[in-house]
């Protein structure tokens, strides 16, 4: 179907389907970073997590793993 303009339009998402929370996001990336993530499960969130927010996550996730080991390395160099 075409929308206004041309544009086409989006589909609306499945009733069944739904979004995967932040703390399930969180849990996702976390388990990636060290991966440990199953295939079952790495399958699982394909479907449910929005890339938008994967992404964000993981830049956070990735701030504060490089801000602990700043923190630990200036504790020990003291």
């Amino acid at each position: 179907m075409m929308a206004e303009q041309g544009r086409p339009e989006r589909p609306a998402p499945a009733p069944t389907e739904r979004q995967a929370s932040l703390l399930q996001t969180v849990k996702a990336v976390a388990s990636s970073f060290f991966g440990v993530r199953g295939r079952r499960a790495h399958e699982q969130d394909m479907a449910k997590l929005n890339p938008v927010v994967v992404i964000g996550v993981g830049i956070a996730l990735a701030a504060v793993f490089v801000l602990t080991l700043i923190t630990i390395v200036r504790m020990v160099v003291k």
